[in-house]
């Protein structure tokens, strides 16, 4: 009897383990609520039942920047401006269906490289003092090791998979050098040019599930989408983004060059 007390006592130990690690890896780990309507550029992607499951930034009132893992086709999803609270009406929500999806051409999924996309809105967002425009990078630039940067993002919380009504939350992580990135110890290799790394040597804090295609903002510019990573928050395996200023110039020519007239793929 004493034998078997012990075992069930072992196999929930172990439940609680699990269910602790996938908490842990449901949610901005480590952070803070943000401050009502302090990131008015940051939206919520949505299944057609209301589910969030992406984050994404206005970049235009008629274009959204993503994560092209984001893409669950145009029909299925609804974007949602001037949110905090998903899942909770408070008369501040903006809506809008996509018209089109343009993922960069060089996205590949099995690397995760160019995780990047753009979404065109089938009506404009109304700029007003819940909703704004994300300032973006000039392309090229960079941002120094060690600069501590925000990530921002609502998340999935609950095992199933669905979600009850959550806040929206922020942490700040510091900017990790390709190097220590892509050493042995840590992504070995796999951290390409078009990719940057953020997070604590101590871990712990760092944006997960549910946070994807969400900002980075350093300097008060967009310099990463939330794009993939091991774990969540794990001390060797800080969290990878989409380095968004080597495509700042897809960016433009998609929202504002010939795209817009032939609707074909920009090259």
């Amino acid at each position: 009897m004493t034998s078997l007390l012990m075992c069930l006592c072992c196999v929930l130990l172990e439940l609680m383990a699990v269910h602790s690690r996938v908490l842990m890896q449901s949610r901005i780990v480590g952070g803070h609520t943000a401050a009502p309507n302090s990131i008015r550029y940051l939206v919520s992607l949505k299944s057609t039942s209301g589910q969030h499951f992406c984050g994404g930034s206005l970049v235009h009132r008629y274009w959204v920047l993503t994560a092209a893992h984001c893409n669950i086709g145009a029909e299925q999803m609804m974007i949602v401006a001037g949110d905090y609270k998903v899942n909770i009406f408070e008369g501040t929500e903006q809506y809008a269906k996509p018209r089109i999806l343009v993922i960069h051409p060089l996205y590949n999924r099995s690397t995760n490289n160019a995780d990047i996309m753009l979404i065109k809105l089938r009506a404009p967002m109304v700029l007003n003092k819940y909703v704004s425009l994300a300032p973006l990078p000039r392309q090229g630039t960079g941002v120094a090791e060690g600069h501590v940067c925000r990530v921002s993002g609502w998340g999935y919380n609950s095992l199933e998979g669905g979600q009850v009504p959550v806040t929206l939350r922020t942490v700040t992580v510091p900017i990790v050098s390709t190097a220590r990135c892509n050493s042995s110890d840590s992504f070995n290799g796999n951290i390409t040019a078009n990719m940057i790394c953020a997070g604590y040597s101590t871990g712990g804090k760092d944006a997960c599930k549910g946070d994807s295609g969400g900002p980075l903002v350093c300097d008060r510019r967009i310099y990463g989408v939330v794009s993939w990573g091991n774990g969540c928050g794990d001390a060797k395996f800080p969290g990878v983004y989409t380095a968004v200023s080597r495509f700042r110039r897809w960016i433009d020519q998609t929202i504002y060059g010939s795209y817009l007239r032939c609707f074909k793929p920009w090259r």
